[in-house]
């Protein structure tokens, strides 16, 4: 796509990581610094990550997450990312005691999924939190637990001949699954999407400003200021998950589930209300005796042996 920028074997690659944490380490004094790292792709992958390659291109602190507003922060990093692709800079090569004109590109962002969200505009809560499934998504909300859930929702993704698809017992009660796979829209085509949502006016209300159609049709919340690269549309792949976040996370609910840890596992009274609903397993269901409501014992929480 770029072939001046490839043809220079020393152009810069880069990547952009942001998170906030607590630095005082209490949540009762709540507190939120946010850091946006750059890393450098041109070194060997036991090095690129190493904590003197990764610059500290800036730090956000407040009393709060920036949310959408993290875009006035990213401005002037934006401007010097531009000018590293379009004017380029007159770089000093130590190996070779040489000048060349060095340009650079930002390849994608790592962030946990919350970030995700602020980065890429594309708010991540609510029925239609994927951004990639976009309005396309056939999340619901569970009838109890008040929360969008997106069960059944990966098997449109199967083989149309694929078993599962037909299952109307085992997995959801009565749903046959005949939905091809939502199309993927390319970075143009994204592009042009957001070309259409002007940008929004900064301030105390920017995060009450909604977009019409937003959780219906789209989960837009403005143009992220990414799209001002020239070369971001062409990106195939723009947004990266951190892995540690997710890995993290998913232990710790499967550990609190199948440990029945006590106001921690997802296996609630909710849950099972709406197993009900949704799913054919009676030996999930609760059971009334009298004025009391049981939750029987599911096969996946460990016990003690004898």
């Amino acid at each position: 796509m770029h072939p001046h920028f490839s043809a220079e074997s020393r152009n810069v690659h880069l990547g952009l990581c942001t998170d906030g944490f607590n630095p005082f380490r209490s949540f009762a004094a709540p507190y939120s610094c946010w850091l946006v790292i750059l890393t450098v792709y041109n070194l060997p992958p036991g090095m690129c990550m190493r904590l003197e390659f990764m610059f500290l291109s800036m730090v956000i602190p407040g009393p709060s997450s920036p949310g959408w507003n993290i875009d006035v922060c990213l401005r002037l990093l934006i401007d010097e990312l531009t000018q590293l692709w379009s004017s380029r800079a007159l770089t000093y090569d130590i190996l070779r005691k040489q000048n060349f004109i060095m340009r650079a590109a930002l390849m994608w962002i790592i962030n946990d999924f919350p970030a995700y969200g602020m980065v890429s505009c594309w708010s991540t809560y609510g029925k239609l939190a994927c951004p990639y499934c976009m309005e396309n998504d056939k999340a619901f909300t569970l009838t109890n637990g008040g929360k969008a859930s997106f069960f059944y929702c990966h098997h449109r993704f199967l083989p149309h001949n694929h078993r599962y698809r037909k299952n109307r017992k085992d997995l959801f009660v009565g749903r046959v699954e005949n939905d091809v796979a939502p199309p993927r829209l390319s970075g143009e085509e994204l592009f042009d999407v957001v070309s259409e949502y002007g940008e929004i006016v900064f301030g105390l209300q920017s995060g009450k400003q909604k977009f019409p159609g937003f959780g219906l049709t789209h989960n837009w919340v403005k143009r992220s200021i990414f799209w001002e690269l020239p070369y971001w549309k062409t990106n195939l792949l723009r947004h990266n998950l951190d892995v540690i976040h997710i890995e993290k996370n998913v232990f710790e609910n499967i550990f609190n589930t199948v440990m029945d840890v006590k106001g921690k596992t997802k296996d609630n009274i909710k849950a099972r209300l709406d197993v009900a609903l949704f799913c054919n397993r009676k030996n999930m269901e609760l059971v009334c005796d009298g004025s009391r409501v049981a939750k029987p014992r599911a096969s996946f929480v460990l016990e003690k042996n004898a």
